[in-house]
């Protein structure tokens, strides 16, 4: 038996539209209005809606079209509207049947019935259309992420798709779906790493403001210090829109906020107070960035998400060792106690995290070969300490540093594109 809702646009008025229609063999569930006809087709499931009004109204066509968004089913309309606009409205708001003058008791069964069949047609072609979309979106998605496995792994198109396949067929996924978390994979890696580098910029800016102030390699320090700052611009930019707002928006908007003092307090006039303001927001940002890059380890579900964070640490703690460093060789001697403590802790944190990449089996020959080199760079960084009080040992601090966070970040690059992290 065929389920009907009635649909009156002017509730209240009498017709004989519910008589006829229990008599053409349909199961009338009752009567709604333009408001309430979405909440009560979820309610009574009627396999038709039906309306018989003289003329069609706007509130109508806004009905059924809402109707046809939020839960379609089968729509009949018995009216005396004869206008072309109406008809074309009709079509469009998801009106299956439309009856011009012609209502008739003995057409309701035969109305109702086209009203479903045209409706079962519609079904079927958007489905067969969500089908197409779903697999267009998929071969997309499948295409950018053999694009990373490509890019990451140097290897061959087939064999990247190989490996997705592999991989989709040992989960049970389809290839879309393996495709998808690949990608949403490289996304987190790719925001770690560039969350981490918020960290050791915050601490290199110190450094080379440190470094100018003394005298060394001045033009090379101004140098650097403009690309870490357009550094920072873009990793902010990448970050924005890889970061979902609701998720990590206050956590990145409070590292904005503190690279924006700290940007400030870089056009400060003066050398020597304005480095010891820049370091007071430098240690703000610092704290911000840290916070960021844990919620982002926390809350991913990417396995080994968390040698990209030690890896990408290492930066910083190289430009941060380096600018206690000098400030232990230029500053006041009463805060030379506090600061060889954070001097020493900072080593110890270093050299730990070093002891844990070598063991780390995502380390391969590659990561390696960063890390020896790392290794010599953060010796030539503890020898030039013990000398910071001559222009050598200041320079060599300099450059040992620098050359810490081209290792570093060849290391974290390597991990970020680890299939093993990719991959999962």
């Amino acid at each position: 038996m065929t389920g009907v809702l009635i649909l009156r646009l002017i509730p209240g008025v009498a017709d004989t539209l519910e008589r006829d229609l229990n008599k053409a063999g349909a199961h009338v569930h009752g009567a709604t209005t333009c408001e309430q006809l979405v909440q009560d087709t979820i309610l009574w499931k009627p396999d038709v809606v039906v309306v018989r009004e003289a003329a069609a109204s706007p509130a109508l066509f806004a009905a059924t079209s809402l109707l046809e968004q939020a839960f379609p089913v089968a729509v009949a309309v018995f009216t005396d509207d004869i206008r072309v606009e109406s008809m074309e409205q009709a079509l469009a708001s998801g009106i299956h049947a439309w009856v011009v003058r012609g209502y008739g008791a003995a057409r309701v069964r035969a109305v109702l019935q086209l009203a479903r069949v045209r409706f079962a047609r519609d079904k079927l072609q958007r489905e067969a259309l969500a089908g197409l979309s779903a697999r267009l979106e998929e071969r997309k998605l499948v295409d950018r992420a053999k694009g990373i496995l490509m890019s990451a792994g140097a290897m061959a198109e087939d064999d990247a798709f190989g490996l997705l396949r592999t991989a989709a067929m040992q989960d049970k996924q389809r290839l879309g779906q393996v495709a998808q978390r690949l990608i949403a994979a490289a996304g987190n890696a790719e925001a770690m790493n560039r969350a981490g580098q918020l960290r050791m910029l915050s601490q290199r800016l110190v450094k080379l403001e440190l470094l100018a102030a003394l005298g060394v390699e001045p033009q090379s320090a101004a140098a650097l210090r403009a690309a870490s700052i357009e550094r920072l611009h873009q990793n902010f930019g990448v970050l924005a829109e890889l970061l979902s707002v609701a998720t990590f928006g206050d956590l990145l908007e409070a590292c904005q906020q503190g690279w924006q003092d700290l940007a400030a307090s870089l056009e400060a006039p003066g050398r020597e107070p304005a480095v010891k303001v820049i370091d007071v927001h430098a240690e703000k940002l610092l704290e911000s960035a840290e916070r960021l890059t844990a919620a982002l380890e926390s809350a991913s579900a990417v396995a080994g998400i968390s040698v990209v964070n030690v890896a990408g640490r290492q930066r910083m703690l190289a430009q941060r060792y380096a600018k206690i460093a000098l400030q232990l060789g230029s500053g006041p001697a009463p805060a030379g106690a506090a600061l060889a403590a954070q001097l020493d802790d900072c080593a110890a944190s270093f050299e730990a995290a070093m002891i844990a990449l070598g063991k780390s089996p995502l380390t391969g020959a590659p990561g390696r070969a960063c890390l020896a080199a790392a290794g010599q760079s953060w010796q030539a960084l503890r020898t030039a300490r013990a000398a910071v009080q001559d222009h050598a040992g200041r320079l060599a601090i300099a450059r040992s540093s620098e050359e810490l966070i081209e290792h570093f970040d060849r290391l974290t690059l390597l991990y970020e594109h680890s299939l093993h992290v990719l991959m999962g």
